[in-house]
């Protein structure tokens, strides 16, 4: 898993143990975040990472320009891979 685009772009990011996170795969992310920003819905926006797990979505927006991300997940280590991935 990588960040696609944006100034993170190429960064690998870690993903937590187990199966019980299914990241959102590169072209899923990337195909959303190009609707997205040909809308103009990105820049400086601020955005909600539910069920965050690997925090892909949260830190994709953040590359691309969104002002701010609350991730929210459950599970202490899907948080410990968002911490990872945002240092």
């Amino acid at each position: 898993m990588r960040v696609v685009a944006g100034s993170a772009r190429g960064r690998k990011l870690v993903t937590p143990p187990g199966s019980a996170v299914r990241p959102t795969a590169d072209r899923v992310r990337q195909a959303l975040f190009n609707a997205l920003e040909s809308l103009g819905a990105v820049d400086g926006a601020r955005v909600l990472d539910a069920f965050a797990g690997s925090g892909a979505l949260g830190v994709e927006a953040l590359s691309r320009g969104a002002a701010h991300v609350t991730f929210v997940d459950r599970d202490q280590a899907a948080l410990a891979a968002v911490r990872a991935n945002l240092a």
